[in-house]
């Protein structure tokens, strides 16, 4: 939103530059055709930003409507391209996200912030290679504003990749910057247990816990955690409140299977 907000000041500032340099009659002109003429370009933007707070509302039909139309007025316009493509992702739709990618690729190849959306979706699609090309893009722009969040995309894609030492590199980058990432802090916690560190993937899983409420799979890192530090009593309380809260998901079982495999020995 905040990339948004500067993009129409920019154009707005942009408009008064240009208007300084006419003349009187040209200004009167000017002022005749907006008048006359819909600005498409400033509804472009705020279509878009319309449909950002659809998404955030779950209503993704109207939000790729809006989308769909600020495209229509303003084919130029980038963000609208990258916000379409990842509500398609957003919804599953890969093919559909894959092509506004594309789309949007063709009209700015170096974008840093399109690199870091489109190599994030990438790696959910399993195509590691692409997607570390484009996130490098992103993490190597000193100009990029977000650049942290493109070293925590990173770093969760080489972890999925089993990649861990590098994984951790990133990850840790990005921490430096924001303490309080969720991504970077569960992805940690994670690295913790794939490498069998478990008082690292403790202490990470619970400052994730301290700014996100619990899911399946933080819970999950916690148990891991817990029971290979010995830890039976705090095993036992993360275990009972993952089955509690999330009695259907693939987490609870596997919590189950185990309690039943301990049973059986």
């Amino acid at each position: 939103m905040i990339i948004i907000i500067k993009r129409i000041f920019i154009a707005i500032l942009f408009a008064a530059l240009a208007a300084g340099c006419a003349t009187s009659a040209d200004k009167s002109a000017t002022t005749t055709k907006k008048t006359s003429e819909p600005n498409y370009k400033e509804a472009a933007e705020l279509n878009v930003q319309l449909a950002i707070g659809y998404i955030q509302r779950k209503q993704y039909k109207s939000a790729r409507d809006k989308l769909e139309k600020a495209i229509d007025q303003n084919p130029d316009y980038l963000p609208a391209y990258k916000t379409l493509a990842y509500l398609y992702a957003l919804l599953g739709q890969a093919d559909k996200a894959e092509e506004k990618y594309q789309e949007a690729l063709e009209l700015k190849p170096a974008d840093a912030d399109l690199a870091n959306s489109y190599g994030a979706f990438l790696c959910t699609q399993g195509r590691y290679d692409e997607a570390q090309e484009m996130l490098r893009i992103a993490y190597t722009d000193p100009f990029y504003e977000a650049l942290y969040l493109a070293q925590s995309n990173a770093g969760s894609c080489y972890l999925r990749q089993g990649k861990y030492k590098k994984a951790e590199s990133l990850l840790r980058k990005s921490l430096r910057v924001n303490p309080k990432l969720p991504g970077s802090l569960i992805s940690m916690a994670e690295v913790g247990v794939k490498t069998e560190r478990y008082l690292m993937a403790r202490a990470y899983i619970q400052r994730y816990h301290a700014v996100q409420a619990p899911t399946p799979a933080s819970l999950w890192i916690q148990i891991q955690a817990e029971k290979a530090l010995g830890a039976k009593e705090h095993y036992m309380k993360y275990a009972r409140k993952l089955i509690n809260d999330f009695p259907d998901s693939d987490e609870a079982g596997w919590v189950e299977a185990q309690a039943r495999s301990e049973q059986l020995r």
